[in-house]
């Protein structure tokens, strides 16, 4: 049941919603801001072995793997405070153990948390990007590999 609010929270419309078929979801891809491209692009090449496949000095789109993140130039400072405290992203992969050997050898550069097996099934480890992101890096605990 999806429920449309008001400005005041009050709900103005509510009913059943579904996506219209035969939509077919393909990919998300996050779009976030960046204060500095070089950096970012660094970051996730070394760390999360990202390619750049546009490169621009206001927009970058790094894929691995078929899966791609978007970056443009913040706005404002108060944009890049924004993201600092609130942007995130949870990134599904396949062979956590091998990620898991190279991206723990970085901790002196980034903060990062350990490997663990979650309650929901997944082993992760988190770790900030340079833009404050908080990058969750997880596999299906049963697909350990």
């Amino acid at each position: 049941m999806a429920r449309l609010l008001s400005s005041d929270n009050r709900v103005v419309k509510s009913e059943t919603m579904t996506a219209p078929m035969p939509t077919i979801a393909k990919r998300i891809s996050p779009m976030l801001a960046t204060d500095d491209m070089n950096r970012t692009k660094y970051f996730y090449e070394r760390v999360l072995g990202f390619k750049p496949v546009l490169d621009s000095p206001n927009y970058l789109v790094l894929e691995r793997d078929g899966q791609t993140i978007h970056f443009q130039n913040a706005a404002s400072e108060e944009v890049m405070r924004a993201m600092r405290k609130h942007g995130e992203f949870y990134l599904e992969v396949s062979g956590i153990n091998a990620l898991w050997e190279h991206v723990k050898t970085l901790r002196d550069e980034y903060k990062i948390s350990d490997l663990c097996d979650r309650e929901y099934g997944m082993t992760e480890f988190h770790i900030i990007d340079p833009n404050g992101v908080l990058v969750f890096v997880g596999e299906p605990t049963s697909r350990r590999g």
